[in-house]
């Protein structure tokens, strides 16, 4: 069965169609739709999916409203959005770097993030929305100490790659000792936000998040010929018209931004970054950068990891970074394995 297609518009644009990788990103869509309502209707007050469905559209009563548009509704949809960011930039990472391990997890940028939140509540006990924004700036100017110090002549992958690991164990470090001054008060509500969490999110998560997502996806979309151009070498994508280094810039930059600001949102949730784009090249078994349904699997990922949070351990619920460690880990491991056998590493 053929899963390349041509399609010819009227115009006379000819466009190639990937069936599989289409089918793959509409069931993702699917299952990360599936896994909302799911969630939506678990809690305290259960719904049934008719339930939720019904009061989504304006037809449940006011405490159906209340329950699902101001509690449950903003925690899902933060959910979704930080799975998303974490997928589509991890996969630009990946694809930057030409390596299954630059992913944000690996290169510092979550811990970066960190550091940037654990200044803001050790030094200041900021609030909420000014951790969140101490952790977007942690996490632009660990980017930014990154593509300096992996510049020369350009940034290639594993110099990326081993930049990011050395500038990760450096703010590790620094987490460490900002830890260490803080008074116990602090401490504990830095470490609860290190997790991972989607506990307490509202509307005033969803859409600074949502508002970049609309404005980088489709600059993302619009450079990513040019990304998958690039996966033949720079001088050849050189050769063909692609201005390597502009192009690399503006989406290291993307995934920078995508990355803070889903750790600014839900903290630095761990591995989704690393192990959406892998399953979802596995799926479509299409070569290049399938930044589309590494996005669509980064959410299905988090609000399906949020449902075990809440459901999978009796009436102890844990934090959502929580599960998709373990889960990021055990693939991780698995990975490193692979690629010892394939020679790669």
């Amino acid at each position: 069965m053929k899963t390349n297609r041509a399609v010819r518009t009227p115009g006379g644009l000819s466009v190639r169609l990937d069936v599989r990788a289409l089918t793959v990103v509409v069931l993702l869509l699917l299952a990360a739709l599936t896994a909302s309502v799911v969630l939506i209707g678990t809690g305290d007050f259960p719904m049934s999916a008719a339930d939720v469905l019904r009061t989504l559209v304006g037809e449940g009563d006011a405490g159906q409203e209340f329950i699902v548009t101001e509690l449950r509704l903003p925690r899902v949809l933060v959910g979704l959005l930080v799975g998303a960011s974490l997928g589509l930039g991890g996969a630009l990472f990946q694809a930057i770097s030409r390596n299954p391990l630059g992913s944000p997890d690996v290169l510092g940028l979550g811990q970066g993030a960190t550091a940037g939140a654990l200044t803001v509540i050790v030094l200041f006990s900021g609030t909420a929305d000014q951790v969140a924004v101490g952790a977007l700036v942690g996490g632009l100017v660990t980017g930014f100490a990154i593509y300096v110090l992996a510049w020369k002549r350009g940034v290639h992958g594993y110099r990326l790659v081993l930049v990011g690991i050395g500038v990760s164990a450096i703010v590790t470090a620094v987490n460490g000792y900002l830890l260490t001054k803080s008074d116990i008060v602090d401490a504990a509500r830095a470490v609860v936000w290190m997790t991972g969490s989607l506990d307490g999110r509202d509307w005033a998560q969803v859409w600074p998040l949502l508002t970049l997502c609309i404005v980088l996806l489709p600059l993302v979309l619009a450079n990513s010929r040019g990304l998958r151009m690039m996966e033949m070498g720079d001088d050849v994508s050189s050769a063909l018209g692609v201005r390597v280094e502009r192009v690399r810039l503006v989406l290291l930059v993307s995934a920078v931004l995508l990355t803070a600001s889903a750790t600014a949102a839900a903290g630095p949730v761990a591995f989704v970054a690393l192990t959406s784009p892998q399953l979802a090249r596995r799926l479509t078994r299409s070569p290049g950068p399938n930044l589309v349904a590494s996005l669509c699997m980064g959410a299905a990922l988090l609000v399906t990891a949020d449902w075990v949070s809440q459901r999978a351990f009796g009436t102890d619920q844990l934090p959502v970074g929580v599960v998709t460690g373990v889960v990021g880990g055990v693939y991780l491991l698995w990975l490193l394995v692979t690629e010892r056998r394939a020679g790669r590493i």
